[in-house]
């Protein structure tokens, strides 16, 4: 009489190859708990240069404005054209939610040229302030904190950019949506630091 067979560990090994699947206990979505954590490392940033604003101005009694002053119009006319992207951005995100696509290519590109406009301005504005950031420790970190946020407007740009491509190659919609999602995000994060910006420099 034969012996009964002992099934060997191999037997009972599971043949799934790599890694075991992520446990995701959270209910948000993680390439927006991505994003989310990523704004919290940028607000991190910018405080950091609010700090040395701060401490320039307050406790080292530097004169402010620097210059012979900040274009406190043009800087306003600025903040509402970002707030009307931020608009618009909802709007085109809502829009592929929906699945109206026409509705989505034009939010995304007035989102798009909203957001170009507000950085010609703004370089525009550096080109007419009279001051460098050379000039004193007042203007080198209102050049840091606009330049720096100016730079998150680029990096906005280039995702809306992205994004735009992939709406009209038909690749957001309904049930693809998560890829505007999360730029839009970002966008919004930007939009609302530059009320921050604005209404520290140039109003305070």
């Amino acid at each position: 009489m034969e012996a009964a067979s002992i099934p060997t560990p191999a037997a009972h090994e599971d043949h799934h190859h790599g890694p075991p699947t992520a446990n995701q206990s959270s209910r948000v979505n993680s390439e927006v708990l991505g994003i989310l954590l990523f704004i919290i490392s940028e607000i991190m940033l910018f405080g950091a240069f609010f700090a040395a604003y701060f401490f320039i101005r307050v406790v080292n009694s530097d004169a402010w404005p620097p210059g012979d002053g900040l274009p406190v119009a043009v800087a306003a006319i600025n903040a509402a054209i970002l707030l009307s992207s931020s608009v618009t951005m909802h709007w085109t995100d809502v829009s592929a939610k929906r699945g109206n696509d026409m509705a989505m290519r034009v939010g995304i590109v007035t989102t798009f040229l909203l957001g170009c406009t507000f950085l010609f301005i703004q370089i525009n504005e550096y080109l007419h302030l009279g001051f460098t950031p050379e000039t004193s420790a007042s203007a080198s970190v209102f050049f840091g904190l606009t330049g720096l946020h100016g730079a998150h407007v680029v990096i906005g740009l280039l995702l809306l950019w992205m994004s735009a491509v992939r709406i009209f190659k038909g690749k957001v919609g309904p049930n693809n949506h998560r890829g505007l999602e999360v730029p839009g995000i970002y966008w919004h994060f930007v939009d609302a630091m530059w009320i921050v910006v604005f209404t520290t420099i140039y109003v305070l």
